[in-house]
């Protein structure tokens, strides 16, 4: 991929205008260790170029000279965002500042690795022609997976949900797109769009955990992703938490993600007599309105779940003492179900003071959270650039 910013120090200066602008000259230098003529010197060519601008005032001290600060004309490119999902395709363009211009999605009727990606590609076309602006420059694709992702290679090494082995993702969709193409674990996507956008902005290292149809994590230390040996880092929905716990679809027994995803919590609702056809939005609905009966029975169903993740939380806390974690993903919307179990199974487990040395925060914004979280890759390779 081309790199957006060529010198890599002037790439560290734009991604501190991207994330944390309007900044000042003063403040960039500080925070990279620069000198101020070094920082002026090579602001210059991004703001001849349109990439910067000037925008109002600040004094840096609150008794000095009021001076100038910087922010990234996030119109000047574009960036598309693909998630693949079981069930269908979801792709976003997004401007330089990952903000969704346009969506789209398509339900997937078959997962034969060359329709997905076609219909990938084709979502990409339609949302490149629908781009507010004719002249902006399109960056790339990126793409977020659910499984284990080669990302050097571009290829999906094991997706379990999807049925997929050894599946070259980025080099067949290049062809398709005439694009670079970026490929991710889906929730290491959404690891970097909360670093450089989100909750984990002015945080260097924390964990994001996905909660929905499979339990995800991605972890940040000091600014940067970790993603082990192999890119199998953070498999948190697989920590075995119940030996004589229900089957996961990894093939062990009893992980987090076996107690605490969306069908886990569906499973026990219905085993406790819930209505079989309810989905988990209807059983979110139930937990606060329903019939007594399937109210208990939902609200139990939570409880377990919440339990779950809090014991994986815990394990987390222990071992990695992060000052924030993200709870995000489709099935935040049932937070208010779960989450005081697994605030309760976090205190509980947690060792000395882990748990209180972590704040817990929702990401609540589910429409476009994936795919905007692969847009993110796009953007951070673009600028080469590490997160911090």
């Amino acid at each position: 991929m081309t790199a957006l910013v060529p010198d890599q120090t002037g790439a560290e200066i734009f991604a501190q205008v991207l994330t944390a602008g309007p900044i000042s000259r003063t403040v960039i230098a500080q925070r990279l260790g620069l000198s101020p003529s070094t920082v002026t010197r090579l602001l210059a060519p991004m703001i001849e170029d349109g990439y910067l601008s000037e925008t109002g005032q600040k004094s840096a001290t609150g008794l000095g000279r009021p001076q100038r600060l910087l922010q990234v004309n996030t119109d000047q490119c574009l960036v598309v965002g693909i998630q693949i999902a079981r069930t269908h395709v979801a792709a976003v363009l997004t401007d330089l500042g990952a903000r969704p211009l346009r969506r789209l999605e398509h339900m997937l009727d078959s997962l034969e690795p060359a329709h997905v990606l076609s219909v990938a590609a084709e979502l990409t076309a339609r949302l490149i022609a629908q781009a507010p602006s004719a002249d902006a420059r399109v960056l790339g694709v990126g793409v977020g997976v659910g499984g284990h992702v080669d990302a050097a290679s571009g290829v999906c090494r094991s997706a379990v949900r999807l049925g997929w082995t050894d599946v070259a993702v980025a080099a067949p969709l290049s062809v398709a797109t005439g694009l670079p193409v970026v490929v991710n674990n889906d929730v290491n996507a959404l690891g970097i769009a909360e670093r450089w956008f989100g909750e984990g902005r002015d945080v260097d290292s924390f964990a994001v955990i996905s909660v929905g149809r499979g339990i995800g994590a991605a972890l940040m230390f000091a600014g940067v992703l970790h993603s082990g040996a192999g890119g199998m880092a953070a498999e948190f929905g697989h920590l075995p938490i119940e030996p004589n716990g229900p089957d996961c679809a990894c093939g062990n027994r009893g992980c987090v993600e076996a107690l605490a995803c969306s069908d886990a919590v569906l499973r026990m609702f219905r085993e406790a007599g819930g209505r079989p056809e309810a989905d988990y939005d209807a059983v979110t609905e139930l937990a606060r309105s329903g019939p007594e009966a399937e109210r208990r029975a939902a609200l139990d169903a939570f409880a377990v779940a919440g339990d779950a993740l809090g014991r994986g939380l815990a394990c987390l806390c222990n071992l990695l003492n992060p000052g924030l974690i993200v709870i995000a993903g489709e099935g935040v919307v049932a937070y208010e179900h779960f989450g005081p179990a697994m605030t309760a199974a976090l205190e509980r487990h947690a060792v000395s003071t882990a748990a209180r040395d972590c704040a817990i925060k929702i990401d609540e914004d589910s429409e476009t959270l994936w795919a905007r979280g692969a847009a993110c890759l796009v953007i951070k390779e673009s600028l080469r650039a590490r997160l911090s």
